[in-house]
């Protein structure tokens, strides 16, 4: 019995390992889809910490333009993305459109996920689409008119998007590149953090100096680094510890929405804690007024 050529073993070899690699890169890409996930609190408000139904949205957010709901975001093909393409579920990230090629709302922080690059959202889009479906009908968007007709935002984009992706910058370091990539794309920090102007869109020069009144009526705190009003006098290792712990310097725990935040952060590596930290602390000082405490 003669045995195969090499050639002929090598190619058997390559038949039979292929789709063992191909699962193992499909579970990997599935694993970094979820670190995103977590990592930029998707699950706070599409409803993650449902077990029974994963993100299948359904929450409330009150803005001044009305009140809109998250939508379900599980691959169930009627109620949620199941029918979505991948170039569909990057066009709603990098450019606010849906695939029906309808704008969609900027409650809907694409003006941050715009800057996410093209393997995260490939990532992202194979982690949900690896989830059960779940058969939760979405909820109508309840938006003050005219805010809620959607033809309107041509002019509202117009005025305040860029597209990403976000460039790294060749002066900076590694750490605060990749730092500035999670504030800004991942985590969408400013999104909260900044304040925002009569049309609901985020002031840039006074980014991350706090939002009094900011998502759902909370306020969130000035994170630059000034001392007086902002976290000027914290460490780098004091930012690390509060993405990990909720904890403050004070020893106070975070309350309202940053508890959410936290939980996602806590997933995060300790580098990438370490780059958000390192970045945050290089935002110039923006000095603000804080709002009156709450009585005793």
């Amino acid at each position: 019995m003669t045995m195969p050529s090499r050639p002929l073993g090598c190619l058997l070899a390559l038949v039979l390992f292929a789709p063992a690699v191909a699962l193992a890169a499909d579970a990997a890409q599935i694993a970094r889809g979820k670190y995103l996930f977590d990592a930029a609190g998707c699950g706070s408000c599409h409803g993650g910490d449902q077990p029974d139904t994963g993100p299948a949205g359904g929450l409330g957010l009150d803005t001044p333009f009305g009140r809109f709901y998250v939508p379900n975001i599980t691959p169930d093909k009627r109620y949620g993305i199941g029918a979505w393409s991948e170039a569909d579920f990057q066009a709603a990230l990098r450019d606010g459109i849906g695939p029906g090629g309808e704008y969609l709302f900027p409650v809907f922080p694409y003006t941050s996920f715009t800057r996410l690059s093209d393997g995260d959202i490939a990532d992202l889009y194979a982690y949900l689409m690896s989830l059960p479906p779940a058969a939760v009908a979405n909820k109508p968007h309840a938006a003050t008119p005219p805010f809620g007709w959607r033809r309107l935002l041509v002019f509202w984009r117009g005025l305040f998007f860029r597209r990403g992706p976000l460039q790294p910058d060749a002066g900076q370091s590694a750490a605060w590149n990749r730092g500035n990539y999670l504030v800004h794309a991942v985590a969408h920090c400013e999104e909260c953090h900044t304040p925002r102007n009569l049309l609901g869109a985020v002031e840039p020069d006074r980014a991350f100096s706090g939002n009094i009144g900011g998502p759902d009526g909370q306020n969130a705190p000035n994170i630059t680094s000034d001392k007086a009003t902002g976290i000027g006098d914290w460490s780098v290792a004091d930012i690390e510890l509060l993405l990990k712990t909720g904890i403050t310097p004070d020893s106070d725990q975070v309350g309202s929405g940053m508890k959410a935040v936290v939980r996602g952060t806590a997933k995060l590596t300790a580098a990438d804690r370490h780059a958000i930290a390192v970045y945050i602390k290089s935002l110039p000082p923006i000095r603000v007024d804080l709002p009156p405490k709450p009585p005793a």
